[in-house]
């Protein structure tokens, strides 16, 4: 079943780029760390998340899209350090660096306080998140998740004053520790499958681990532990209790969008889980994807009864997540393609709309939707982005969620029929619906007597709005490097899982 190869970094580049990547966000973390709360901090956090993105693209522009590999590949035995990227991990890889790039400017336009500790936790997280996204090593990838659910819980410890934000800390960390240590329990049932048939020697490596693929109910237990694990990552209903009420007591941004906004969850099902479990996977492939049918419409109705827009924002990205899992276990190369697509347009609209919500906050101290009204007359800027996002994210023309979600649905009628197709769509349509209600209630009604005095739009606020909107609407005009990207990549593993 492997076919899986490598291509390595001395092949394709002059130096190994995916070291590099994830050594600058650690170097960043540290010297902003050191300087403290000086000016120059806040400033060497922006150059280091700027100096990430364009490293980021050197990789992409160095890897042969058309070549079914893995490629920039490094390995160094001794630390059983092996990483590589594809298509796919490289849509990821860029997500993750341009919204680190882009909270660092939130945290500036927002003024939030001690900037420089926030932005060297930013840079550590982002560490974790690129470390989650190159390895090939599954115990890495288990690492790195740590690493970065630290940063956030540390984000959300720092900030957390009033008692409904310790709670919503306290529930955060017990589904992420639950989550974590079913991963990882998921990890020893492989790594224990390897070296029952290799005398003993264990691995964690994906290329070992492919020659080594548990059998029967060992094979069902990897699938279940690795499966639930980053579904309370992702994610995913009925694991996603955790956030609504971080995203409504935590940092309104940033912790939501370093947990939701890159779906390294979608990621690590794709990368390990769908290979390593491939049995269990076409067994489990009808139940996980009626969950996540359900999952669409439960929580699309959810977020039609929240009177807080943080809370309903958080019932959306729950929703949304259903529609990737049906692309992703759909086993079909236009349902990983789109799925992925998917997931890097969801990513950005979502965290373009946790922005905009920040800076609502931030004038008039609330995001409670019977207190928000008549926002458009202004911050017609913010209103406009905010809508542009909602649209995004249930796919119109013009968004990158177009072309993906239209790929999910092709994948969807070839592995599900028609009937199952029609369900999808229409609970994309209830999305529709309730990102239009809310944006109805919060800009566009009539400002209510004795309502809040609202600012205009700050330069800082159309810099960040305007750059995630620029890159959406641009990847959305311009969609063929990306389904190139990234097309290569998605019928490789699509092969690999036939039976």
């Amino acid at each position: 079943m492997s076919g899986l190869s490598e291509i390595f970094w001395n092949e394709q580049a002059a130096a190994p780029l995916l070291l590099l990547l994830q050594l600058l966000p650690l170097l960043g973390a540290a010297v902003v760390f050191a300087l403290r709360e000086r000016s120059t901090a806040v400033w060497a956090g922006k150059i280091f998340a700027l100096l990430e993105l364009l490293l980021a693209g050197l990789a992409t522009s160095q890897i042969d899209p058309l070549s079914p590999a893995l490629q920039l590949a490094e390995r160094f035995a001794p630390l059983a350090y092996h990483v590589a990227v594809d298509g796919l991990s490289l849509v990821f890889l860029l997500l993750a660096a341009l919204l680190t790039l882009l909270m660092t400017l939130y945290g500036m336009s927002r003024g939030m306080i001690s900037p420089g500790r926030l932005f060297a936790v930013l840079l550590l997280a982002e560490a974790g998140l690129v470390g989650m996204l190159v390895t090939v090593n599954i115990a890495w990838f288990a690492a790195f998740s740590a690493l970065e659910l630290w940063s956030v819980v540390f984000l959300l410890r720092r900030w957390a004053s009033s008692r409904a934000e310790i709670q919503a800390l306290a529930r955060f960390v017990q589904y992420q520790a639950f989550g974590w240590l079913l991963f990882a329990a998921g990890c020893v049932v492989l790594g224990w499958g390897h070296a029952d048939v290799n005398n003993g020697r264990w691995s964690f490596d994906l290329f070992d681990l492919l020659g080594a693929i548990p059998v029967g109910k060992f094979q069902t237990a990897a699938f279940y532990l690795l499966f639930y694990g980053l579904a309370v990552r992702t994610p995913l209903f009925p694991l996603h209790g955790w956030l609504p009420n971080m995203a409504q007591h935590g940092l309104i941004a940033v912790a939501p969008a370093l947990m939701v906004g890159v779906k390294v969850g979608i990621y690590g099902m794709l990368r390990f889980v769908l290979p390593l479990t491939p049995g269990a996977v076409h067994y489990w492939q009808p139940y996980v994807v009626g969950f996540a049918m359900a999952g669409i419409f439960f929580t699309a109705a959810l977020a039609f009864q929240q009177t807080n827009l943080r809370r309903l924002l958080a019932f959306a990205v729950v929703s949304h997540t259903s529609l990737l899992v049906i692309g992703v276990f759909s086993l079909h190369q236009a349902g990983i393609q789109g799925a992925v697509l998917l997931a890097a347009n969801f990513g950005l609209a979502v965290t373009g709309m946790w922005f905009i919500v920040g800076f609502v906050f931030r004038r008039t101290g609330t995001t409670e939707l019977h207190e928000l009204s008549g926002l458009f007359e202004r911050i017609p800027f913010l209103a406009i982005a905010f809508l542009s996002f909602g649209l995004a994210i249930v796919g119109m023309p013009g968004t990158p969620g177009f072309d993906a979600a239209h790929l999910i649905l092709e994948a969807s009628i070839d592995s599900f029929g028609a009937l199952s197709t029609v369900a999808a769509a229409l609970g994309n349509v209830a999305a529709a619906g309730f990102l239009l209600w809310a944006f109805q209630r919060a800009f566009l009604s009539q400002q209510k007597q004795g309502g809040h005095e609202v600012d205009r739009t700050l330069p800082m606020e159309y810099l960040v709005c305007g750059i995630a909107l620029a890159a959406m609407l641009a990847i959305g005009f311009f969609t063929e490097p990306w389904l190139y990207l990234t097309e290569m990549a998605s019928q490789s593993m699509a092969e690999r899982l036939v039976r």
